[in-house]
Formats: C-alpha cells, structure tokens, sequence
C-alpha cells in the first residue's frame, strides 16, 4: 500500500476567508458574530510585516478619506497575551491612518492563528493588496518560500503574479546592499533593477544610470553594452521596435503576467495578455472594472 505526504494548506486562494473579503451567506456571518470594536491602543504592530516603509502621502489621503467617511474595513487581528490586547494580522496602514484621523475605536475581525498563519496572511496580503516597494515584495517571496515551503509556481498561482516575475523579483535581492538602498529611496526603479542583476558592476552601473536620468530602456542598454564588452552573450529580442517591446514590458511588469503586442500596421494589432488560472484573470477584469 503507498501512503502519501498531505499536500500543504495554501493561503492563497482561501485569503479572502481570513481576511473577511469572502461574500458567501456563511462567511458573512462568521464574520459578523467575530467583529468587535477595540480600542486603538490596544492593538499592536506585526512584527512581520513585510511592509517596512509607509509612504507619507498615501497615508494622508487615507487618513482624510478615514476622517471623512470613517474606517469601513475592519482590520483582521489575533489576541496577544491575556489582557485584551491584539496584534494587527492584516490592516496596519489602515491602523496607522486611523491614528492620525483621530479615531478612538476600530472595528476588527478576531481571527485564532498560529505564528506561523499570520505570518503567511500578512505576506500573500501584503503582497496581493499593497504596492510594496520591489525589495520588500522581494523578501516576502523569498520568506514564503524559506518558512513555508513555497514553489515560485505556487507562489504565483496564490498572489496572481507569473512565475517569470516571481524569480526576476527575488533575483533582485542579490544586487549589493548600496543598489538595494537605492531602489528603496526611489532612486531606481524596479526595471532599472532587473537590468543590473546579471552585470558584473551594478554599483558602478546604478550610479551611472541615476546620475543620467536613465529610463529603463537605457539602463537595459547599458547593461547589453557591458556583457559585449565582456565577451558574454546577450540575449537576442524578437524583431519588434522599440516602443512596442518597451510597451509589452511596462504592461507585463503592471499586470504581473505575460503581455504580447503584434502590430499589423495600418491593419491594426491585437494585444494578448496570457493567465494561468481563474484568479490571474478575475484580477486582470477587477483592474480593468475599477479603472477610470
């Protein structure tokens, strides 16, 4: 008789559950029967979030729209120690904001969870509902996989992303520790980043390419130019012009997924955007509702 290993619960798909996105009549109710409203100083930061850097202007805005309209997401929290106080599993830049408004009370989901649980939700939240910053999104990949034993198949079918913008997101976390401070000041961006990953001078490279104001395009020249100079081969892109290749890599890098442009001239050209599982597509159409 063969007996086989239980398969690991993913989180992915079953967030929405946890973090009260779920719309099912039963989850509804759990979800009323679990809401409380806390004290804000009785909740507590998640050591663990992956997000470290909170940009001052988004939490104003967040903080006017709270102030105005009031918080109408609960945070989704787990009880620390004895004494009523919790621990902010999903929902800190709301907290945040929610301080500086001036609110004194916030409603919350109380949610049983391992160490191990919150972990795992606040990185595929993080990760799903956040624009962490390129480093930060890096090591949360990288920490699913180490903690939790993660494919990066597995990781993209859970947030939604292609397994090729998985491994190029984690590639950036072996550039040096003076180009990783620069793409967390805003210096470079993430494009800029994955062009300095395979060179064999990426300090000296980024410092050239912030000093120019190089655009992404460039910096990936600069890049070409290094490995012909070094005699190493450079991978030969498909015969597309410029602006169309440069289109399809903004496109893919926005929507996480693999993005194809043919352009038939004065005939027109079809776009094809490529997904492997219903939650990449329902995704993609949310994007495409929710845009102005």
């Amino acid at each position: 008789m063969m007996t086989t290993q239980p398969q690991k619960r993913r989180l992915g798909r079953g967030l929405a559950a946890l973090i009260g996105d779920d719309t099912t009549e039963e989850a509804v109710v759990q979800d009323v029967r679990s809401l409380r409203h806390v004290p804000i100083e009785f909740l507590h930061a998640n050591p663990n979030n992956p997000r470290k850097h909170f940009a001052d202007g988004d939490l104003e805005d967040l903080t006017k729209s709270i102030r105005d309209k009031g918080l109408l997401q609960p945070l989704v929290v787990r009880q620390r120690g004895g004494h009523g106080e919790y621990e902010i599993v999903a929902g800190e830049r709301r907290w945040r904001a929610a301080q500086r408004a001036g609110i004194h009370e916030v409603p919350v989901l109380i949610r049983e969870l391992s160490d191990g649980e919150a972990l795992e939700i606040a990185l595929i939240e993080n990760i799903q509902r956040a624009d962490l910053n390129a480093l930060e999104e890096a090591r949360a990949y990288q920490q699913l996989m180490d903690q939790f034993d993660y494919t990066q198949q597995q990781l993209a079918d859970s947030v939604g992303k292609s397994r090729s913008h998985i491994a190029n997101t984690i590639r950036l976390l072996t550039l040096p520790e003076s180009v990783r401070r620069h793409i967390e000041d805003g210096a470079l961006t993430a494009g800029h980043a994955r062009a300095l990953v395979a060179t064999d001078s990426p300090h000296e490279l980024a410092e050239k390419i912030i000093q120019l104001g190089m655009t992404v395009r460039e910096a990936e020249g600069l890049s070409r130019s290094e490995a012909e100079a070094k005699g190493r081969p450079v991978a030969v892109r498909a015969q597309k012009d410029a602006d169309t290749l440069a289109l399809e890599r903004q496109l893919s890098e926005l929507l996480g997924l693999k993005v194809e442009i043919a352009n038939k001239g004065r005939n027109g050209g079809t776009l094809t955007v490529r997904y492997k599982t219903l939650e990449q597509l329902d995704d993609v159409c949310n994007r495409l509702v929710k845009s102005p």
